[in-house]
């Protein structure tokens, strides 16, 4: 089983300030340990399940049987900094929903793969097609249909309501239900470990300069 890790120690390395402020990345990396820094450090791909992790998991119908789910903006915010930083973007989800598909090309996701029942397989084929091995993964699920992937990727994550036994299986349990920022978190600690978190906020702090 592998180990929740977020809290646990202040990470170590050099870190930058702007104006005597503490900075961007060290204060995302106080939040954790040693070993989850350096499994981030390493990642080049974040695959990510859509219900209950990019949503609440609620699937919601009106009256006329169309479907509609509430994504987070800050979730999304993130596609495009960890893009730009070379780290692949993408979704593996266990529904069809023309919604998610629709989301998933309104971020401009490098791969996005719908109704999969078995997703170690797509799993796969994402790391062949781009040439990747497990180390170089980050996988966000809540669900037992995620452990395959979650039990070999190198940096797991679930939100922090997945079930307990799919939490077992994290290097990280996220602050943050599904829907409510947990991919933003993951972002963000995958740039800060990197050292290129600096460089993503610094244009907006000195953009009025």
């Amino acid at each position: 089983m592998k180990a929740c890790t977020w809290n646990c120690c202040e990470a170590p390395g050099q870190m930058f300030t702007f104006a005597g402020k503490v900075s961007t990345m060290q204060s995302v990396l106080k939040h954790y340990g040693l070993l989850t820094i350096q499994k981030a450090a390493a990642i080049k791909a974040l695959v990510f399940d859509v219900d209950g992790v990019l949503t609440d998991g609620s699937i919601i119908y009106d009256e006329t049987g169309r479907e509609s789910k509430h994504f987070n903006v800050k979730d999304g915010f993130a596609i495009r900094p960890l893009r730009e930083n070379g780290i692949l973007c993408g979704a593996i989800t266990g529904r069809n929903s023309d919604v998610v598909r629709l989301r998933m090309e309104e971020l401009k996701v490098d791969f996005h793969y719908h109704g999969v029942g078995r997703k170690e397989e797509k799993y796969a084929l994402i790391k062949e097609q781009y040439g990747l091995d497990d180390r170089e993964i980050a996988y966000i699920g809540d669900d037992v249909i995620d452990l395959p992937i979650l039990s070999q990727c190198g940096l797991a994550v679930t939100p922090s309501d997945a079930l307990p036994y799919v939490q077992d299986f994290a290097d990280l349990v996220s602050r943050h239900p599904g829907g409510r920022g947990v991919l933003r978190e993951v972002a963000d600690l995958v740039l800060a470990a990197q050292g290129k978190l600096e460089s993503v906020i610094a244009p907006y702090i000195f953009r009025n300069i």
